[in-house]
């Protein structure tokens, strides 16, 4: 077969046998590593010569059909559901073979355990490396082992009964416990996992080993975080890229063709690209390349996507929690959206929840013109107001935790905190609660605080906070006062009060007596829960 450079099993296969590699990108290919781009143009390729690799791959399927050689086909792939592997490291299968035929061992010969292995590489005859291993093969063992999710699939039964020495779990744990209240997976996890969990739960019920046919109660599917990609568009034949906010479409700039190039999102802010760092990125490829810019500025395309090193969109969550901290990173991803949607990535959104935490850590630090930081929390006794804050972030972030809903948990924290901040509170007693709830979703500045407050145990032992329901009762509303049917000002009246005092208390106030102009009214119209309207 001709050997593409592009491809990089194909080409470590040739330099290994020292066969000849056809170069097929012209400078894209510097003959020491493949180059699997598919946005070179072809060269050493015949009737294809000129064209994108990308659009020659269509060229090249209508032309096979034309010629009658060959008919177009779409392969589909499917998830490998074997469950035997050819390697080591997974549960032995308690199996042995006699003249052909296999046979489980028998109950005196369990458990079956791995030997220890020096070699990992493979058996004389391809198999797995349990075949080199003659205490194994004199035996007659099956040299295949289970993949990872045999093990996984009912190891949560272990909990029950984790002391059992005589079996993986007696009847009467089992039925105490029963099902799994809730697992979280993701949507590639379901097949390789779930599936196996199910059917090992259904076998063992029928055996009479447990009494539940279902090993969950509750699933929830959490959704993938997904990359933000971004592209870059050269007109076919060239090195020269034309900004994004230019173009009319994906595909054409002033009637040439564009090719559309993903490009490595770490030296995109926004959608502007550093062309200088792009220039640099694949040096043979894009060194040269010029720009058609607008505004001064390369803006790139975005496309939402799976998270993929091929198309250049993954971020290195390391990199971020350097930057910012592990507790933004985690608060932020709980903020991208529900639980059990898949939501895109983007960095930028990031700075919102850092400066959320910054302004937490003021309620509790004064930062001076110095530079300095002073702690301000205070002992003194809370007030209605902040009381009445504090038990309405309670109720809504714990049932927002309830139901999974952390991005809007996380809204309710943005608002309690904004809140506090308005009142000016540097209360201790509603600092240390807030904190208490706040450990789940930022655990680490939470601890800092609760320490620095003076507790001496972990803020995760602390108990949660009680809703009291008396501060959520509403003792008072803001009214728009109106003068004449134009509002002029508002009051904040009890709802207790009678109409003769509100009408008292009206009157009293300075900008209504600043619009009333010491006229006499003609009458007070009040609706209770409403308004107030004078009528001069």
């Amino acid at each position: 077969m001709a050997v593409p450079c592009g491809d990089e099993r194909d080409f470590k296969f040739a330099k290994h046998f020292d066969i000849p590699i056809t170069n097929i990108i012209g400078d894209h290919f510097n003959g020491e590593e493949a180059n699997p781009t598919k946005d070179a143009v072809l060269q050493n390729s015949g009737f294809l010569n000129g064209i994108v690799m990308r659009d020659a791959m269509e060229v090249a399927i209508k032309a096979i059909e034309e010629k009658g050689i060959g008919t177009r086909k779409i392969n589909y792939k499917m998830r490998d559901a074997a469950f035997s592997r050819q390697r080591y490291w997974g549960e032995p299968f308690p199996v042995k073979w006699v003249n052909g035929v296999a046979y489980a061992l028998d109950e005196e010969e369990l458990a079956l355990t791995l030997p220890e292995v020096d070699s990992y590489s493979p058996g004389p005859e391809g198999e797995g490396p349990l075949a080199n291993i003659p205490e194994w093969t004199s035996k007659n063992l099956e040299t295949n082992t289970m993949p990872g999710y045999a093990g996984s699939s009912w190891y949560f039964l272990r909990y029950m009964d984790p002391q059992n020495d005589n079996e993986f779990a007696n009847r009467k744990a089992t039925d105490y416990w029963n099902q799994v209240d809730l697992y979280i997976g993701g949507t590639e996890h379901a097949v390789g996992h779930l599936l196996y969990s199910r059917m090992w739960t259904k076998a063992l019920c029928d055996l009479g080993h447990i009494g539940f046919d279902e090993p969950f109660k509750r699933l929830v599917n959490q959704g993938m975080i997904q990359g933000s990609s971004r592209f870059v568009y050269r007109i076919n034949g060239t090195n020269q890229f034309v900004s994004y906010s230019l173009i009319s479409n994906d595909t054409e700039y002033e009637g040439k063709l564009l090719d559309k190039i993903h490009v490595d999102v770490n030296f995109v802010d926004g959608v502007e690209l550093n062309t200088q760092a792009f220039k640099k990125w694949k040096n043979a490829e894009f060194a040269d390349a010029e720009f058609i810019l607008e505004g001064g500025k390369y803006i790139c395309g975005t496309e939402t996507e799976k998270m993929s090193k091929t198309k250049y969109n993954t971020v290195n969550p390391d990199d971020l929690v350097e930057k910012y901290g592990a507790d933004t990173f985690r608060m932020y991803e709980m903020f991208l959206g529900p639980v059990e949607m898949s939501k895109p990535w983007d960095t930028k959104g990031i700075e919102g929840v850092h400066r959320f935490l910054k302004k937490l850590w003021r309620l509790f630090y004064k930062e001076m013109n110095s530079g300095e930081s002073v702690w301000q929390v205070t002992t003194d006794a809370p007030t209605d107001a902040e009381l009445k804050v504090l038990h309405r972030a309670i109720k809504k972030i714990e049932e927002d935790t309830e139901r999974f809903s952390f991005n809007t948990g996380v809204s309710g924290f943005m608002i309690l905190v904004n809140e506090l901040t308005d009142l000016k509170c540097h209360k201790q007693d509603i600092l240390q609660a807030m904190l208490i709830m706040l450990a789940p979703y930022a655990p680490h500045i939470a601890e800092e605080l609760w320490r620095a407050v003076g507790n001496n145990t972990s803020v995760i032992d602390a108990a949660y906070p009680k809703l009291e329901e008396k501060y959520l009762v509403e003792t008072s509303k803001e009214y728009p006062i109106s003068i004449n049917g134009k509002m002029r000002t508002t009051m904040n009246i009890s709802l207790s009060a009678e109409q003769k005092e509100i009408e008292e208390m009206v009157l009293k106030n300075e900008t209504v007596q600043k619009w009333v102009e010491g006229k006499m009214p003609k009458k007070i119209i009040y609706v209770k829960n409403k308004m107030v309207n004078i009528v001069v």
